[in-house]
């Protein structure tokens, strides 16, 4: 869903769709703030996405600062949209390209006379009108129109072995962005890639696993992600469509979160299971359409 924004100040209106945040652009702690806030937001919950945006905001995130200028141009009173246009332009001084966009439909606002909000320096974040909406409390995995434009964005040579996977995946069936979340947090797409375990390739399969499921050459790419991918839907079938222990067995083998009944408590692993989760943003898998 994107966010459209129509607010007019001095005469100026600003409109025009806030897709959801691009999390790969931001460090994790940054990224999982926004990715709250954007969720308050289709809760309509606005003030306590402006709470997470402020927060966000004030370590120091541009896109958040952005973010919480059109939420309050769009939804405060006076006071809010003076403090929305502020925040515009200080993103758009420290280079935001769609901020300074937004300011210039701004023409005619006393930009220099308005301050940010008081949440940017520790003060209680601005209180906006909830809007009551049908309730949907299940976590749905990032957007496919977001991937498609990180996708798009990665250079060329990993853009191509993205794509392989996002074709494959289906047939499989596996989210690609499951599998783009898992071949992310494994090779960065980097076909080449051999880990000191002697993992291979895009998924980093291990000889084991390759010789399990039929890879006789672990740095082909094409052979590779089907290695990795008839292994991702074995482990979603043995973990019941559990995305964080299907990337925790994944990482540390099935054997270690079975003994230990959950993701195991080791630091690669788990840092590990929260950067797929990071990047897919549900709990559970959702199998693709049959293709």
């Amino acid at each position: 869903m994107a966010l459209c924004v129509s607010a007019t100040v001095a005469g100026q209106t600003v409109e025009s769709p806030l897709p959801a945040p691009v999390w790969h652009d931001e460090p994790p702690q940054r990224a999982r703030w926004l990715h709250h806030a954007w969720q308050a937001e289709q809760r309509h919950d606005r003030t306590q996405a402006a709470a997470w945006y402020c927060l966000a905001a004030r370590h120091g995130s541009l896109e958040a600062q952005h973010r919480l200028g059109r939420l309050l141009l769009e939804h405060g009173q006076a006071q809010h949209r003076q403090e929305g246009t502020a925040l515009l332009a200080q993103a758009a001084a420290l280079g935001h390209h769609r901020a300074a966009q937004d300011l210039l439909a701004l023409q005619g606002t006393q930009v220099l006379q308005a301050q940010p909000p008081a949440c940017l320096t520790g003060g209680a974040a601005p209180v906006l009108e909830r809007v009551t909406a049908a309730p949907d409390a299940t976590p749905r995995p990032v957007p496919h129109e977001e991937v498609e434009r990180y996708v798009a964005e990665l250079p060329m040579h990993k853009r191509r072995h993205a794509r392989l996977i996002q074709r494959l995946a289906p047939s499989y069936a596996v989210d690609p962005r499951l599998a783009l979340a898992i071949a992310r947090a494994e090779s960065d797409f980097d076909p080449s890639a051999v880990s000191p375990r002697n993992a291979r390739g895009l998924m980093q399969l291990v000889p084991g696993t390759a010789e399990r499921f039929g890879v006789r050459d672990a740095l082909h790419p094409e052979q590779n992600v089907r290695g990795g991918l008839s292994y991702l839907r074995w482990l979603l079938q043995r973990f019941d469509d559990d995305v964080a222990l299907v990337s925790a067995a994944y990482n540390a083998g099935e054997g270690a979160v079975e003994r230990y009944g959950h993701v195991p408590p080791y630091a690669e692993t788990r840092t590990y299971v929260q950067r797929v989760l990071q990047f897919y943003r549900a709990p559970r898998h959702v199998a693709p359409a049959t293709p």
